[in-house]
């Protein structure tokens, strides 16, 4: 999960406060970050519409960063 690392720093942004958007503790999303530990489905849509991407850009399923076009039905 280094996309979500590099999405993280190059926004200046810290561990807890990411941790805080996703309703999390700073320990399990530092475990998001290394690997350690499995994103929950809907944390990832939350990182895809905060950082304005896609979860296939954040997984690794693919390099282009725009995010396709989102449903209106997504309440988060």
């Amino acid at each position: 999960m280094e996309r979500i690392r590099n999405l993280r720093e190059d926004s200046d942004l810290t561990q807890i406060e990411i941790a805080n958007i996703l309703g999390c503790s700073q320990t399990t999303y530092s475990r998001y970050e290394t690997g350690d530990l499995n994103i929950p489905i809907d944390s990832l849509m939350k990182l895809a519409i905060f950082f304005n991407t896609s979860i296939d850009y954040l997984t690794g399923l693919t390099d282009e960063k725009s995010p396709y076009k989102r449903s209106t039905r997504v309440n988060l």
